[in-house]
């Protein structure tokens, strides 16, 4: 599926552009933002390539990687970078990921793009299950994941090492019949 094109009153998902780079550096650069994530801040060259290999990935067929740009409609500014990637080791199954720039942090955006991705997964895709893992002290993505309607399932011990240390994840899951929002 290329090109993705899916809103919200708010937001909304587009393929990535080269020209969305800085903005994307605004999010992977920052120590805030990427605090709970798996991995440290990032260079803006790195940010440049993961931009470049998103786009790339686009259109790939089969596709089995969604690397999205969060778009705030008032005005088309990114604030976001959404992912829903294929797992291959599940039928019909694919994990998310998402990080938003912390300035617009609680005000909902965050379970605004965790319902687009549920939605192309369910909707678009004919997804059977979608999850997602999380710090286990980013109770801010706990929230949001629980607002969009996945479960808390179970938690990945020592999942992650970041600056040295070892760190769990915690999965978040929901099953195709437990979206509200599926079309027939």
């Amino acid at each position: 599926m290329y090109p993705v094109g899916r809103h919200v009153q708010r937001l909304e998902l587009r393929e990535f552009t080269t020209d969305d780079a800085d903005a994307v550096y605004a999010i992977y650069g920052s120590r805030k933002a990427t605090e709970h994530l798996s991995f440290k801040p990032r260079s803006r060259d790195e940010v440049s390539q993961i931009v470049r290999r998103s786009i790339a990935s686009a259109t790939a067929e089969p596709r089995t990687e969604y690397a999205l740009a969060v778009i705030e409609r008032d005005g088309g500014e990114l604030i976001g970078f959404a992912r829903l990637a294929r797992d291959p080791h599940q039928q019909r199954a694919a994990t998310i990921g998402f990080a938003l720039r912390p300035d617009r942090w609680g005000a909902g955006y965050g379970v605004e793009t965790v319902r687009l991705l549920l939605g192309l997964g369910f909707n678009d895709l004919n997804l059977h299950r979608i999850w997602g893992a999380r710090s286990p002290l980013n109770t801010a993505s706990a929230k949001t994941m629980l607002t969009a309607g996945m479960r808390e399932e179970y938690t990945i011990r020592e999942h992650i090492q970041k600056n040295g240390v070892w760190r769990d994840s915690v999965v978040h899951a929901i099953l195709e019949r437990e979206w509200p929002e599926k079309s027939p």
